[in-house]
C-alpha cells in the first residue's frame, strides 16, 4: 500500500504539537491531532488506523478535510436540528406556576390546567399537557410531583 502523507505546514504543526500537550482535549479531537501529526511524519493510512483505533474511511475523511479547511477540520460540524421551543425562563415559569396556589374551584393543578394557564398568561403560544408534565417531572422539586398536588387529569 502507498504511503499517504499529509504536509502540514509549519505553523499547523506546532499548533498541533501545542494542542497534543493540552489536558482538556476531546478524545475525539486527540485522535485527530496524533493522526494528523502522524501521518505528517510518513506513516500510512493503515498505520495510523490500527495504531489509534479508527476506521479506513475516518483517516482518509481527516486527510480530505484538512487539505481543504486546515485545522478547521478538528472540530466537530454543529449539528442539524430544531432548536428548543420553550426557553429555560418559560420553564422557570411553567414550574413556579404549578407551585402557586391551584385555581378558584379547583383543589389542585392538574396538567391540562396548567397548560391553559400557561398559554392564557402568554408564556408560549401553545403548549400541551404532555409537555407541561415533562417540564415538570426534569424539575427536582418535590412541590411539582403528585403528592404536591399535581394530577394527569
Amino acid at each position: 500500500m502507498a504511503k499517504s502523507h499529509v504536509i502540514l505546514l509549519d505553523t499547523d504543526q506546532e499548533e498541533l504539537s501545542r494542542m497534543l500537550h493540552q489536558s482538556d482535549l476531546k478524545s475525539k479531537v486527540y485522535k485527530r491531532v496524533s493522526a494528523l501529526l502522524e501521518l505528517h511524519k510518513g506513516k500510512t493510512i493503515e498505520e495510523v488506523r490500527s495504531v489509534l483505533g479508527l476506521s479506513y474511511p475516518t483517516v482518509a475523511k481527516l486527510i480530505d478535510h484538512y487539505q481543504q479547511n486546515g485545522l478547521a477540520c478538528l472540530q466537530d460540524k454543529s449539528k442539524p436540528g430544531r432548536p428548543p421551543a420553550i426557553s429555560g425562563k418559560q420553564r422557570a415559569a411553567i414550574t413556579a406556576l404549578a407551585c402557586s396556589e391551584a385555581p378558584e374551584g379547583h383543589g389542585r393543578w392538574t396538567l391540562r390546567l396548567l397548560a391553559d394557564k400557561v398559554v392564557e398568561l402568554d408564556y408560549c403560544k401553545s403548549i400541551s399537557y404532555v409537555q407541561v408534565g415533562r417540564i415538570l417531572k426534569k424539575t427536582k422539586s418535590s412541590r411539582t410531583s403528585k403528592s404536591a398536588g399535581v394530577s394527569r387529569r
